[in-house]
């Protein structure tokens, strides 16, 4: 029997503090409730065109379906605080919309919660207030420790979170009726982009994002607290040391190989299977950040073959299995599901497809427990000849190069949520659309500014002023490469790479990058191969041993260092080559390093460092593979 559906539109949902939040919710028309809810909190315009459809979806099978402006968003009330995902109320609000919900004749009492990126994140934070009529949650592709997972990465800002608070402010209440602050934010922030990420350093009232006060405080909380303090610690911005508080109900937990927020998926779920007695299960798939939703294959210049399809309606059936058993009290099954379900890259034909993208392939598999409890942990050793050995070479060795600020190593795809610019739209500048409408107006007009995912490793013009575009950054001075010979059987990695080196710089301080890549062959569709990476990372060496008390280098001491890299599952097919690269720098994925030793953002000068890796007996450089038979 087909539903329909009726909507109530802008119902203003009191808080606590008597600020209302504006809130459309979906029931079905034609049969009587009550019925169980799926409760969605959203900061990016509950009207967007993603939804279109999704509430139907739902109601059909015999949900009310809620989404919510949060708080100081779109058409709720507030006092104009919004700081991007560092609201320190969001757990409050969300205790309270959930309870207002649960109390309403048409609800049944159970309420279950969704969405991905900052709309996963309120669902964590709703969650350690344990609403009592909460019963269910599916955080998709969410960071739990912004610091770590969101802002900064291994230290270094992580940029694209410049464009994503420049995007959250067009639609910013600050700016409601200010056309001319959102042309300065669309076209002197967004549509150039570029420019002011080849600026850096910048100040506060000097980027166009100071017409929006509270997104430019967010900005500069990113850029310049370099060390994990206070404000870090705020509950909206790390939820990891609460977890005791959180609530005991099922968590279907997302993420993405590709995605920058895979290690807080992962580790919320260890953290939830020591705590709570409910279900919980974890999904990775060959994702970027959000791209779980589409119906699509591919990522980046890759194919991951017919089984890496979600999208809609499978994602939809994901979620509906789910809160059928929770909120219906459903018998399907679903506890009896494998806890954890994971897409293992690779085993493709390596040849190119009809889209012109390499066939690399890959299968969903089944595990009981996160990390595999059949891991077993291999080193391979850097060697001076660029090997990854067996056994560390007995002679000692210094593999050195220069770090140059000003001539960076370039992005070539990897982790990023939102490195994106804007195009000049048909109508100009001058014409800006009304409050509400903005983002999604000028999202239409926007691209990556670098491509997300996996890609073949090679030097791209990113910023139009790049004579090497095409070159392979093995090729590159400043880039150490290490790789096995040929491999003479299939080889799973699975889990956290470990890279430990041993390290010395010219510099009071700087970055060591570290880069996993299964290399192809050459073939007949790939002359030169196809480096294709898989997962990358960074180290400031600032904070080596610590990210609240930072300690500057002494230039020329050899510091032992280890970066782990983010989880990736990957199957390396015999005849390819395992490799690492490391560097000091990826631009613009990551901020870059001046090596100065100066203030975090606040440097006045860029330098040139010698960095070296050290190999040998008494420097044991090495990657340590969590291998799955």
């Amino acid at each position: 029997m087909t539903q329909s559906l009726r909507l109530a539109s802008d119902v203003m949902v009191p808080m606590r503090d008597g600020v209302r939040l504006a809130t459309d919710i979906y029931s079905p028309a034609t049969s009587a409730g009550p019925w169980p809810a799926i409760l969605v909190r959203n900061s990016y315009n509950k009207t967007f065109s993603e939804w279109d459809g999704v509430p139907d979806w739902y109601v059909q099978r015999g949900y009310v379906f809620i989404i919510q402006d949060i708080r100081s968003r779109y058409k709720s009330e507030g006092d104009g605080r919004y700081y991007h995902t560092c609201n320190n109320w969001e757990g409050e609000d969300g205790y309270d919309t959930v309870e207002w919900i649960a109390a309403q004749p048409w609800c049944n009492g159970k309420v279950g919660m969704m969405g991905s990126s900052h709309r996963a994140i309120v669902q964590t934070q709703a969650a350690l207030h344990r609403p009592p009529h909460l019963a269910a949650i599916c955080p998709e592709q969410g960071p739990t420790n912004i610091y770590l997972h969101e802002a900064r990465e291994g230290g270094a800002m992580a940029l694209h979170m410049y464009t994503a608070i420049y995007n959250h402010a067009l639609d910013a209440h600050e700016l409601r009726d200010d056309p001319e602050a959102v042309k300065q934010i669309a076209h002197g922030g967004l549509h150039q982009a570029r420019q002011w990420l080849q600026r850096m350093p910048f100040k506060p009232g000097q980027v166009p994002l100071s017409v929006a006060p509270h997104l430019e405080e967010t900005l500069f909380n990113y850029y310049y607290r370099g060390e994990y303090d206070e404000w870090w610690a705020l509950e909206c911005n790390d939820q990891t040391p609460y977890w005791d508080r959180h609530a005991d109900i099922p968590c279907l937990i997302t993420g993405g190989w590709y995605d920058p927020f895979v290690d807080a998926c992962t580790g919320y779920f260890q953290a939830m299977k020591e705590r709570i007695g409910a279900t919980v299960r974890l999904l990775i798939g060959p994702w970027s950040h959000g791209t779980m939703r589409l119906r699509t294959t591919s990522l980046g210049e890759v194919d991951f073959g017919p089984e890496a399809m979600l999208g809609y309606p499978a994602h939809h059936q994901l979620r509906e299995r789910w809160f059928d058993r929770w909120l219906k009290g459903a018998d399907n099954g679903v506890e009896g599901d494998a806890p954890v379900e994971i897409f293992v890259m690779g085993g493709g034909s390596g040849r190119k497809t009809a889209a012109g993208l390499l066939d690399h392939g890959g299968r969903w598999r089944d595990e009981s427990e996160w990390p595999i409890a059949r891991t077993e942990h291999r080193a391979l050793y850097l060697t001076a000849a660029g090997a990854l050995a067996d056994r560390a070479p007995t002679a000692g060795a210094i593999l050195a190069y220069q770090h140059d600020p000003d001539d960076p190593v370039p992005t070539a795809g990897g982790s990023m949520a939102h490195l994106a610019e804007i195009a000049e739209p048909d109508s100009g500048w001058d014409d800006v659309p009304p409050f509400g409408d903005r983002a999604a107006y000028y999202g239409g007009q926007g691209s990556q500014i670098v491509p997300w995912g996996p890609i073949d490793q090679r030097q791209r013009d990113w910023f139009g002023d790049d004579c090497a575009a095409g070159r392979k950054l093995s090729e590159r001075a400043d880039v150490l490469v290490f790789q096995t010979e040929p491999l003479a059987e299939d080889l799973e990695v699975t889990g956290q790479v470990a890279v430990k080196l041993w390290v010395s710089s010219s510099a009071l301080d700087t970055d060591f990058t570290a880069k996993l890549i299964d290399v192809y062959p050459p073939s007949a569709d790939y002359p030169e191969g196809f480096a294709l990476n898989l997962t990358d990372t960074v180290l400031r060496m600032r904070y080596r041993d610590s990210w609240t008390d930072p300690e500057l280098l002494e230039p020329g001491r050899v510091y032992a260092i280890t970066i782990t890299l983010p989880t990736t599952a990957n199957w390396f097919r015999a005849g390819h080559r395992l490799r690492i690269d490391i560097a000091s720098s990826n631009f613009p994925r990551l901020e870059i390093n001046p090596n100065t030793g100066e203030p975090v953002g606040r440097h006045t000068a860029t330098i040139v460092a010698t960095n070296a890796v050290h190999i040998g007996a008494q420097t044991p450089s090495r990657i340590e593979l969590p291998v799955v038979q």
